[in-house]
């Protein structure tokens, strides 16, 4: 069997946070093809499944970069969380460097998910964020939290580096951005590349190839476990790198685009081993 993973912001999504009608039609292509079509994403499940074209989809979707594993009869196949007591230390640590935090939890994302920030102004940033006392996720029952992601706006990324100085080899957490002024903190079980391996193991299947799109460093973790790699042409230049093929921009359908020639590639192999 044949697995395309699938990243969603800035691979699938274009710009406009939309699946085009190019994007559907390669998706529906590949169905019919019997290739197993998985969303791996770095979103939270509720933010995934408001895109209207993903809610006509029957695939299992990989959430928070690993962190939860859902069928695609939609039903919860595994999840992993950050120990509370390593929240605390990490989140004490992103306080004193003066990054913006995001924390995931089994209650939602406080005091927001990333998608719906994505048009917020600096100033309405400032004021969500310096508003919001984070006291208040602690006090929930059995809370398990899932993801953080520290944020900061654009002309402070020096921040960022600092963050990955003073977390990495200090906990049992990976680390990975999907946007230049971000870090994604989750559990060390949560990576898109093990999540792939794990839902093979959950499903019984084997997958003789995977072909794995995305455009952030997140997505290097499923690069490493694929056959193909592709990185899109909106992607930094070291995930490039990484991979295998790239192929055009999010706003230009580089994932129908890769597909088109990917189909065209396997149908002219097998022409061939049939003469």
């Amino acid at each position: 069997m044949k697995c395309v993973s699938i990243d969603l912001d800035g691979t699938l999504l274009n710009s406009q946070h939309q699946i085009s009608k190019e994007n559907i039609s390669a998706l529906n292509e590949l169905q019919k093809k019997g290739y197993e079509i998985i969303l791996n994403t770095g979103r939270a499940y509720k933010d995934i499944v408001k895109i209207k074209e993903i809610q006509n989809m029957d695939v299992p979707i990989i959430c928070l970069n690993g962190s939860v594993l859902y069928s695609k009869t939609k039903n919860l196949l595994f999840e992993t969380s950050i120990p509370i007591s390593t929240y605390k230390k990490i989140f004490s640590t992103l306080q004193k460097i003066g990054v913006n935090v995001l924390v995931y939890t089994n209650y939602g994302g406080f005091p927001s998910t990333l998608p719906p920030l994505h048009h917020k102004s600096n100033e309405e940033l400032d004021t969500l964020f310096g508003e919001f006392n984070y006291d208040e996720i602690l006090n929930k029952e059995n809370l398990k939290i899932y993801k953080l992601i520290a944020l900061v706006q654009n002309d402070r990324l020096e921040k960022i580096e600092e963050v990955n100085k003073r977390l990495t080899n200090k906990f049992d957490i990976a680390m990975a951005s999907s946007f230049p002024n971000n870090v994604e903190i989750t559990s060390n079980e949560a990576q898109k590349g093990q999540a792939l391996l794990r839902y093979q193991h959950i499903m019984n299947l084997s997958f003789d190839e995977i072909i794995a799109f995305g455009d952030g460093g997140n997505d290097l973790a499923q690069f490493e476990v694929a056959t193909t790699s592709i990185a899109m042409g909106n992607a930094p230049l070291y995930i490039k790198e990484k991979a295998t093929i790239v192929t055009k921009t999010n706003d230009e359908d580089g994932f129908a685009y890769a597909v088109r020639n990917l189909l065209q590639l396997v149908q002219t192999q097998e022409s061939s081993s049939a003469i």
